[in-house]
């Protein structure tokens, strides 16, 4: 995991802290696809950090969910070196990052989850969500993972199931099943492709029935990697800084 945060920094205050997870269909990617953006964040005054976890060529779901919930443990573990104020720990992803993003953010503190990866008795639960493009369900009518109609699906390798051979798990598995009077306020920031954002509607609506504050942010005309390139990123950029200024007011 790489930390980056202000060159300057008042020790005095404790910081906003914005753990990003990387892309890649769960299957590729690495945690430097973001160091563009961290670096940003951390000149606006925030913490970031950039998780490496197990990807499906290693390991199959729900490896990959025990390395993020590790991170998330480690940075609440080391809050005191880094400064950071523990009631705001964001989780933000993009594409499969934003999926696991949100799993953590409807999972926190959930035993079945949590995995062995270390400082078991620190809190896994987040402040404040960033989905950037991640699917909200595998099984929902608007998402196109773990179908495999056409192909082997990026779900399906990372599952090791397709939505037909094990509904169970890949419904389990899904953040919009999870979503719950716990869950954080959360910030979607989508791409004009809409299965990217399946479940997001249904999401929103939990949230809104238990009085969450959600916000959405889309880009017309925009390709699923709008937020790596400009002119996309400076305003992926401004959406996050001003959603968290507004929700940690």
């Amino acid at each position: 995991m790489d930390v980056f945060y202000p060159a300057k920094r008042d020790d005095k205050k404790l910081q906003t802290a914005i753990i990003m997870v990387h892309g890649g269909g769960w299957r590729s990617g690495d945690r430097s696809q973001h160091y563009p953006l961290l670096q940003k964040l951390a000149n606006l005054g925030y913490t970031c950090f950039a998780p490496a976890y197990r990807l499906s060529t290693e390991a199959l779901f729900p490896a990959a969910v025990y390395d993020i919930k590790a991170a998330i443990r480690w940075v609440r573990a080391n809050a005191k070196k880094y400064h950071i104020d523990t009631s705001k720990i964001v989780m933000a992803g993009f594409s499969a990052g934003g999926e696991l993003a949100a799993f953590m953010a409807t999972t926190g503190n959930m035993p079945l989850f949590e995995g062995n990866g270390g400082n078991a008795n620190t809190a896994s639960h987040i402040n404040a969500l960033i989905n950037i493009d991640g699917t909200l369900s595998f099984v929902h009518p608007e998402s196109g993972e773990a179908n495999d109609e056409k192909k082997i699906s990026a779900s399906t390798m990372w599952f090791g199931y397709s939505k037909k051979q094990n509904l169970p798990l890949l419904t389990i598995a899904s953040p919009l099943t999870n979503a719950n009077a716990n869950t954080p306020p959360a910030l979607f920031i989508n791409s004009s492709v809409a299965r990217m954002h399946a479940g997001r509607k249904d999401y929103i609506e939990i949230l809104n029935h238990h009085n969450i504050y959600t916000e959405i942010k889309e880009f017309e005309n925009s390709p699923h990697s709008f937020c790596l390139f400009e002119p996309w990123f400076e305003p992926t950029v401004n959406t996050i800084d001003e959603f968290l200024k507004k929700i940690f007011k």
